[in-house]
């Protein structure tokens, strides 16, 4: 291995390379450059979770969500924006930690997309890294059924699509419930995996060691390797005057009790890969400037896409139904190419989310929205009464996320006061009124004797909510199309890599973590052995 990081007094801490986020890019960045010989340094915002650290339901938001002027420092951040409610995943594992677990490949249409045709032959390049993602990330198809998935396949059925409609492959250990095996993914170098027990809280955080998430399979075996992973440190600056010089990393670090402390280091490489929400507002501060990152593209900030989701929840009055059962995402339903829908759901005891719930208002405005839902409440009060005082919302409730492959794209530019605010790009921007996903909503509620709710940031003001925002440092043949390269090196500054959620260059239509992993694994394919 090249030199471990070190430092005299008063010198800033090297390393060959600074991985600046733990998620499903920064994961695999850190286990392929110590294979190859490097020192890594990964650095995390988050903290550091053990199975037993997560939280049992939704209602613990100290260890649930991400607010951490308020003492919750958990898996989960919400972030409103003008154009969008945005949830994205922190802690040491990024988004692996509260995803879902699903581990679909994209259609052609990703591949062949015109946003990045160009630049290679996307489909058979990233081919073999998909397998190896899926291997690494443990996929498997649910190998059972729920009612909110017999739900599902009935309205595949009346729709003409019951061949369309299959169990989803995702990143669980099945095999025998609750029963704790040796590592059966990593020939014996990984942790050991315990069977799932089908109680949905996959999104809250597992805490049976079922789900598999980065910290037991590329985090475990790039830790074994000497990787050193930095929990609770943010950084504050990336500096790097020109190319071909040492790149320079200030950070705040969190110390016991909630103080904070400052530290610099340096690396000769470093991978941005903290989601869009992370490396966006870092490159965004340093762009331009002569003590930062002066030779960035006035690319950064654009083309950022989501999967152009609805979310919605179907509250049923059956009883005898527990819809918290399962594992998070346990079907789905191809409508076309580039759409589809699947069920969702949290652990029993998981109300949080009531907390912003309506009845859907259909309409392309607010007025059309609101007379929809007064009407709703008017006809059926006793329903909605109860909608809103059911003990167990997760037992009763199936959330329906559908996703649909669209052209539309965001900017994203730091607001006065250094945070980001979204801008719409010529062309149709985010919405929330999709009467495909409208329809597929009371369809569900048919089958399941129940009513179609959805956030109030969506049907009262039409902002959709998504838990794919990517893109933003596009690729490009140059600084004049894009952020990156195809290899991901930082136009102007081919010594920083980015490599996560926001270098996505079009619409993958479905859940994109397996598309990051894959291309991570490429682009760490590019980078030669240390002592090359």
């Amino acid at each position: 291995m090249s030199s471990v990081g070190s430092a005299s007094k008063g010198e800033r801490e090297h390393y060959d390379w600074i991985i600046v986020g733990s998620g499903f890019g920064g994961s695999v960045s850190a286990l392929r450059l110590a294979q190859k010989g490097y020192s890594v340094l990964v650095l995390e915002q988050g903290r550091r979770f053990r199975d037993e650290d997560f939280a049992r339901s939704n209602w613990n938001l100290r260890r649930w969500l991400w607010l951490p002027w308020l003492g919750c420092r958990g898996i989960l951040r919400l972030t409103f924006f003008r154009h969008m409610t945005v949830l994205s995943g922190v802690g040491v594992g990024g988004g692996s930690l509260v995803y879902a677990n699903t581990l679909p490949t994209p259609s052609d249409s990703f591949f062949e997309s015109s946003s990045w045709s160009g630049l290679a032959d996307w489909k058979s390049e990233l081919a073999p890294h998909y397998e190896t993602a899926l291997r690494m990330l443990g996929a498997a198809e649910v190998p059972f059924s729920t009612p909110a998935d017999e739900a599902l396949a009935a309205v595949a059925a009346d729709l003409g699509l019951a061949d369309q409609h299959h169990p989803a492959r995702v990143g669980v250990w099945f095999g025998e419930p609750g029963v704790t095996v040796p590592d059966p993914y990593l020939g014996g170098e990984g942790p050991p995996r315990t069977g799932c027990i089908r109680c949905g809280a996959c999104m809250v955080g597992c805490r049976h060691g079922a789900k598999n998430s980065l910290p037991h399979n590329y985090l475990h075996l790039a830790e074994k390797l000497g990787v050193r992973v930095q929990a609770d440190t943010r950084v504050t600056a990336v500096k790097q005057a020109k190319a071909r010089e040492r790149v320079t990393l200030e950070t705040r670090v969190r110390r016991w009790g909630g103080f904070f402390s400052t530290r610099s280091y340096s690396a000769d490489r470093v991978v941005m890969a903290g989601g869009v929400l992370g490396t966006l507002p870092l490159l965004l501060s340093m762009a331009g400037r002569e003590q930062g990152l002066p030779q960035v593209s006035d690319q950064l900030g654009r083309s950022v896409r989501t999967n152009c989701e609805s979310l919605t929840g179907v509250q049923t009055f059956r009883r005898g139904v527990d819809h918290s059962k399962g594992v998070a995402i346990g079907s789905i339903l191809h409508l076309d190419k580039g759409t589809h829908l699947e069920t969702v759901r949290y652990p029993s005891g998981s109300g949080f989310f009531r907390l912003g719930m309506a009845p859907h208002g259909r309409g392309r405005n607010l007025f059309a929205r609101c007379r929809d839902i007064v009407g709703k409440v008017a006809r059926h009060p006793v329903r909605w009464l109860r909608a809103y005082t059911v003990l167990d919302w997760a037992r009763s409730t199936v959330i329906l996320l559908y996703m649909k492959s669209h052209p539309e794209t965001l900017t994203l530019k730091l607001g006065r006061l250094g945070s980001l605010r979204s801008r719409s790009n010529d062309g149709p921007g985010p919405t929330a009124d999709m009467p495909q996903a409208d329809d597929l909503g009371e369809r569900m509620a048919e089958k399941l004797d129940g009513d179609v709710g959805t956030l109030v940031t969506q049907t009262l003001l039409g902002k959709p909510t998504t838990a794919h925002i990517l893109g933003g440092c596009a690729m490009g043949a140059s600084s004049a199309e894009g952020v990156i390269d195809s290899s991901h090196r930082l136009f102007g500054h081919p010594e920083i890599l980015v490599i996560d959620g926001s270098a996505v260059s079009a619409n993958p239509g479905v859940n994109p973590s397996l598309t990051i992993t894959a291309l991570a694994e490429r682009a760490m394919g590019l980078v030669p052995e240390a002592n090359a």
